[in-house]
């Protein structure tokens, strides 16, 4: 029998409404139940056997109507959501995704279903009673290897980043009931051609192309979700969970070693990678960092920076494919944190949201591998040459993450000063060698400090060792002069201070 025909279609094109209408976010009152009307109007199309692209048409104006809460109050039923679930291919287990002519169908049912559950209270609880998230890895089983249907893939995520984002008892389901992690991770392993040297270690061309716009989107939403599954994970219970971490991290060192379509998406890319790394047991982010290859020993190497020569084997190198090494291990991901921490330094803006995530990633990668608090000594505190200059003066990273010690955001400056103190080994003297004293008194007054000492954590005993420079200027810098308030209430030397107010007193005494 012939399939019933949409009255729209007659007249218009089938995307004539979508086009005219996609970006509208605001409604007028006034037609409220214009659109309500309109809206039941469409499940009761959609529940019917109607063409392929009759259903697209009503699943686009959903859609775009879906963007307004009041709408949805009457509409967002368990029988509707069943709708937009079947048209998703999430009421089937064992069907295959092989009719390509249905995936415009099953990648408007997702956006609808995106929407409704962001703004329905209802459809949120109506997502637990249907087991939406259940339903949804599933349906990504099917997909996690097909590369030609990533917008189905990247919908589904974004649905299943904002169920688990809405109900916390999601994020523990996906967790260890539906195996999200694993799957979640064989997700970005797909998006990003993964190809596996070793058991931690992946291939990367330097020379390939970037990723797609669409890959790109997908490897977001899917590091987006995998944070929610991930955000409670700050301990390590069993060694298959060691395991899956490692493996999870080894694929993010992957991540922020390609690059997106563009900057903008680079950067959005290596942000939530960043993100996600903060949730990563820190005894798993030594995959970060790995032994050089055979091949990559065997290259010649040139020496970028002079070390002491007690330290030749520490020596930092550049190998001919710009890789960078430190004391024999591959340091790519770090150096590639340590740009990104400055670019964010750079903006100037937003230090809460963009900054402290890659810093507090960086405090404790250091504090617990010493191979990366080497490295990122080395880059961020090199051997101090000029001395005429305040710490804070300048365009070295060190000057600006000195410079973020004395913010007015409390949380910044002290992540900066936390970030410093553990490059420094906890230790003042040295500390203060490179930050001043001014600069660091927040710090140390906050740690009981300030008459000097280390903190608590311990750290090797290799030697900190000093430019000729410093050591010639050291017996002249006068770290910390006290000072104090004249009679006029100008400041002066402590011991100038204190005279001037004797001879005052003095005075004082013979007039009586």
């Amino acid at each position: 029998m012939r399939k019933p025909r949409c009255k729209e279609l007659k007249s218009r094109p089938r995307s004539w409404t979508y086009n005219v209408h996609r970006a509208t976010f605001k409604f007028e009152s006034t037609d409220e139940d214009k659109r309500k009307k309109l809206c039941e109007g469409i499940f009761k199309v959609l529940i019917k056997d109607i063409p392929t692209t009759c259903q697209v048409s009503c699943l686009e104006v959903l859609r775009i109507l879906s963007r307004d809460k009041k709408v949805l109050v009457p509409v967002t039923t368990k029988e509707n959501m069943q709708i937009l679930l079947r048209l998703a291919k999430l009421n089937e287990l064992d069907d295959s995704l092989e009719k390509v002519s249905e995936f415009p169908v099953i990648v408007e049912s997702l956006k609808c279903l995106c929407n409704i559950v962001f703004n329905s209270q209802m459809a949120q609880q109506l997502s637990l009673e249907l087991n939406l998230a259940a339903k949804l890895c599933n349906l990504l089983r099917k997909c996690k290897d097909r590369k030609f249907i990533n917008d189905i893939k990247c919908f589904d995520l974004r649905l299943l980043f904002l169920l688990s984002l809405l109900h916390t008892d999601i994020r523990s389901q996906l967790r260890y009931e539906l195996q999200g992690l694993p799957l979640l991770t064989q997700i970005l392993e797909s998006a990003f051609s993964i190809k596996w040297t070793d058991e931690y270690e992946s291939a990367i061309d330097h020379n390939g192309p970037p990723l797609s716009p669409q890959e790109t989107d997908c490897a977001i939403e899917a590091l987006k979700a995998l944070f929610n599954v991930t955000v409670d994970s700050w301990k390590v219970h069993k060694e298959s969970d060691s395991h899956q971490f490692r493996v999870m991290a080894a694929v993010l060192r992957h991540c922020l070693l390609i690059v997106g379509p563009t900057e903008d998406k680079t950067e959005e890319l290596h942000s939530n990678a960043v993100n996600l790394l903060s949730n990563v047991p820190v005894s798993c982010l030594d995959v970060l960092i790995c032994p050089l290859t055979h091949e990559e020993t065997a290259q010649e190497a040139t020496t970028v920076d002079e070390l002491p020569s007690n330290k030749t084997a520490e020596k930092e190198t550049v190998l001919k494919n710009n890789t960078m090494v430190y004391n024999g291990m591959n340091m790519e991901a770090i150096h590639v944190l340590l740009n990104f921490m400055e670019k964010r330094i750079d903006k100037g803006s937003s230090y809460r949201e963009g900054l402290t995530p890659v810093l507090s990633l960086l405090t404790e990668c250091s504090r617990a591998h010493r191979n990366i608090r080497k490295f990122l000594k080395d880059q961020v505190l090199p051997p101090l040459r000029d001395v005429t200059n305040r710490p804070e003066v300048g365009s070295t990273v060190r000057n600006k993450l000195v410079r973020l010690m004395t913010h007015v955001d409390l949380g910044v400056k002290q992540i900066a000063a936390e970030f410093l103190f553990v490059l420094c080994k906890e230790r003042v003297d040295s500390l203060l060698k490179y930050t001043g004293y001014g600069n660091a008194a927040g710090l140390l007054a906050a740690r009981g400090l300030l008459a000097g000492g280390r903190g608590d954590n311990w750290y090797s005993e290799d030697e900190d060792t000093d430019t000729e420079e410093y050591k010639n200027a050291k017996p002249k810098e006068e770290l910390l002069k006290p000072m104090g308030l004249k009679p006029d209430g100008t400041i002066t030397p402590l011991e100038e201070a204190l005279n001037q107010y004797s001879v005052i007193e003095e005075t004082s005494s013979d007039t009586d």
